[in-house]
């Protein structure tokens, strides 16, 4: 029952999930085909669908050849993270591994057997990867190869220390989110369905990853916290507790919230150069695969503002919530309705007492700026009382069903995967 109260409160969630079931999700995730495809190639698709069914799903509605870069684009990057969170890997083998792991593309024979996480498939077919990154136009190789060198050589550096400063957490989020923005950028464009700018200006494509990771890194607080894992930046947090883990101690939740809602406005501050580089997309596949998993972002950042849940438990927008945005994230306009939406929903949640109170309403307002539209602002989410007195008989005859539909459509709505 409590499943019904969540739709009966929000309706429009019924209605997307259903057109999202019902083959809407095809409007902005054709599938592209497969079968035409070499047997290698076929290999590193179904590597793909193994290791991220979610980025399968955005990566082959890309247009063109772009759609077979992305690809292993992704599962080099895949082994190069399946080698930095192995932990039965000893240091001494892993940071060299980390610093040449670029160079293993230009070896066929080069694979990893001994790893012992549950991505290792890649490292252990590595040559059918590499073999079809070798026969990658070299446009698209040498941008796989830089960046695969420089998230290397950064994971390494990282390994042996904690982020401190909030600078060194921006250099972090770079190395691992970052260099992928400025990487799928610089394929957009050598894919020529982008402007060479998308490319060029490294500053927002950056700005792209950091704003997803920084999101990732709020938001699995306790998940992180469980596995040893550090990644909020002691400047902010050493400002409210004399160890990270004490944020998540009931007796310390009030000063939690507050470090939580510091990290927010931090992350926010992205969405001006997100929203500037969404701008400048010309090819709809391409916008699609960038505003999807950015519009999430904002989902998610405002359902974690000021929620001590955050310190207690999994934070997630609801799966019809995801599938309604990624129905909607088809433009520019519909972006800035989206992040106008969810960022007056943290202005509406900021507390007076908040140490951070005047800085997540500046930006709060510079975002406002940027995505007011010119007419009136009408609410992506009115409905008719028709149309709720409908949705609200199709949930309660149909709640059960429509369970199965939420766990069928999960692998097209995970947000914030990694």
């Amino acid at each position: 029952m409590e499943l019904l109260r969540k739709w009966l409160g929000h309706p429009e969630d019924i209605y997307n999930l259903l057109r999202f079931k019902m083959g809407g999700y095809r409007t902005v995730m054709p599938r592209g085909d497969t079968d035409s495809l070499g047997q290698s190639l076929r290999t590193c698709y179904r590597y793909l669908n193994q290791t991220s069914r979610s980025f399968a799903a955005v990566i082959q509605a890309l247009d063109g050849d772009l759609r077979h870069a992305v690809c292993i684009f992704y599962l080099v990057l895949r082994a190069l993270d399946t080698i930095e969170d192995d932990m039965t890997i000893s240091l001494d083998v892993k940071v060299p591994m980390l610093h040449e792991f670029h160079s293993y593309l230009y070896q066929p024979e080069w694979k990893y057997t001994e790893s012992k996480e549950k991505d290792r498939q890649v490292l252990e077919d590595f040559p059918t990867i590499s073999m079809e990154f070798r026969n990658l136009s070299k446009v698209y190789q040498d941008v796989i190869s830089d960046v695969c060198h420089k998230m290397g050589v950064g994971m390494a550096e990282f390994l042996e220390k904690k982020v401190d400063s909030q600078q060194e957490w921006d250099k972090y989020c770079h190395y691992v989110a970052g260099l992928v923005g400025i990487g799928l950028s610089r394929l957009f464009s050598a894919s020529e369905l982008e402007d060479p700018i998308i490319g060029q200006d490294t500053e927002l494509a950056n700005s792209m990853g950091l704003f997803l990771q920084k999101t990732n890194i709020i938001r699995d607080y306790l998940e992180d916290q469980t596995e040893g894992r550090e990644f909020w930046p002691r400047e902010v947090w050493s400002r409210y507790a004399k160890k990270l883990s004490d944020l998540a101690k009931p007796e310390n939740i009030d000063l939690a919230v507050h470090c939580l809602n510091e990290l927010i406005t931090n992350a926010l501050h992205h969405v001006p150069d997100v929203l500037t580089y969404l701008s400048r997309l010309k090819n709809q596949s391409v916008f699609n695969f960038c505003a999807i998993p950015q519009v999430m972002a904002i989902a998610t950042l405002a359902a974690c503002y000021n929620n001590k849940q955050v310190f207690r438990g999994v934070v997630k927008i609801r799966k019809g919530q995801a599938v309604t945005l990624m129905m909607d994230a088809t433009n520019t306009q519909a972006v800035k309705a989206i992040m106008y939406q969810y960022a007056e929903e943290i202005y509406q949640k900021i507390p007076s007492s908040d140490p951070s109170s005047n800085k997540t309403q500046q930006i709060i307002a510079s975002i406002r700026a940027m995505s007011l539209p010119s007419g009136p602002m009408v609410s992506r989410h009115h409905y008719s009382p028709i149309y709720l007195s409908c949705a609200m008989l199709l949930a309660a005859l149909s709640w059960q069903y429509l369970t199965a539909i939420s766990k069928a459509t999960e692998e097209y709505v995970q947000a914030g995967e990694n």
